[in-house]
Order: structure tokens, then C-alpha cells, then sequence
């Protein structure tokens, strides 16, 4: 596991911004974390899509869960197709349960009812960002992905992934590398 870490390929703790011309509609305009990524696959969640149709409370008491007092304290973001009735939850590490995975020493995954009663009663992570589903990748499927200029990959930081200005996000990630997205066709074609 060690010498994946090292390896420079992988990416886990970074951001995939989908580039203009992303044909499948559920990532087009996506910023995704990636939490996982070695040869085996990758595993990633959508930071910038709200789940309108779910709200964290209702999901509390779904969950017999005591909801905070003064409305939603959290939006729920659609984290990708993939087991889209499963919770993860994204946040700081300063949070840490049976089965918290750390991506890295800024971001750990969580994906137990634990962590939403520890948010509900206050306990939870300075920082977490709550999602239905996830985005998945064969081993070497998402590798291909990049290559062929589907994603650009960003360095991740917190204002970004936790940040609530969500249609903003995806532009904004592709500036932190000098990129305008607005300046790009999502048409290809030949001159």
C-alpha cells in the first residue's frame, strides 16, 4: 500500500474536474474527489451535484436519529451512480470511527450512521460533506479516462470540496490550474 502512495499515477485526495466535452450527462460539469485510486480501481465522490429530492434531516429520522434543531444542517450530494442509496460521508480528519477510511492527512471517508449521529449531536468533523452513491472505476478504466482528456486533475482543498457555492465549484477547480473552462469547445471537430 506504501509504494502506492508513492506512486505518481494515483491520485487519491485529488480532484477530477470533467472537462467540456464529458458525453456521459451524470459527470458533465462534475468535480469529483477521489478517495481511493490504485491499480485495482478507483472510487470517487461528486462534490458539486445537491440531491434536491433528499434532505439530511429527513435521512436522520429515516435513521431514528434526533435531527438538529434550526433546520438542515447539511445539503446531500448526489456522489454518483453507483449504490445511489448508500451514504458516505467526505470530511476532516479529526473525526475518526470504526471504519473511517484517511485519504490523506487533510480528508477521510466514513460511511457508517455513526458519523450522522455524531453531526446531528454536534460531535461530528469540523468540515463533512454528506453523499448518495459514489463514482466507481475498473482498475486502469479511469487511468484511460485522463489520457484520452476526459478529466483534468486538481489538488483538492477543503474551501473547494467542503465550499457551498456549488455552481461555481467546477469552473473555480479548473482555475486553481490556470485553466478557463469557458474557453473550451466541448465540440470536437477538424479544422
Amino acid at each position: 500500500m506504501a509504494q502506492e502512495k508513492e506512486h505518481s499515477g494515483y491520485l487519491p485526495g485529488h480532484l477530477l474536474v470533467a472537462m467540456p466535452q464529458m458525453s456521459d450527462p451524470r459527470f458533465a460539469r462534475s468535480v469529483v474527489f477521489l478517495c481511493a485510486h490504485s491499480a485495482d480501481g478507483a472510487m470517487g465522490l461528486v462534490v458539486n451535484k445537491i440531491v434536491g429530492s433528499v434532505k439530511f434531516n429527513e435521512l436522520l429520522r429515516q435513521f431514528d436519529i434526533d435531527a438538529p434543531t434550526g433546520g438542515d444542517a447539511m445539503e446531500v450530494y448526489f456522489g454518483g451512480p453507483v449504490e445511489s442509496g448508500r451514504g458516505f460521508v467526505l470530511h476532516t480528519p479529526d473525526y475518526e470511527a470504526e471504519g473511517t477510511m484517511r485519504v490523506d492527512d487533510r480528508f477521510a471517508l466514513t460511511a457508517s450512521l455513526d458519523i450522522l449521529r455524531s453531526i446531528a449531536s454536534g460531535k461530528g468533523p469540523a468540515k463533512a460533506l454528506l453523499a448518495l452513491g459514489y463514482a466507481g472505476w475498473a482498475g486502469g478504466q479511469l487511468d484511460g479516462e485522463i489520457q484520452a482528456n476526459g478529466w483534468l486533475n486538481v489538488p483538492a482543498d477543503h474551501e473547494l470540496v467542503f465550499g457551498h457555492d456549488n455552481d461555481h465549484k467546477w469552473s473555480q477547480a479548473a482555475a486553481k490550474v490556470g485553466i478557463d473552462l469557458s474557453l473550451l469547445s466541448s465540440a470536437a471537430g477538424h479544422a
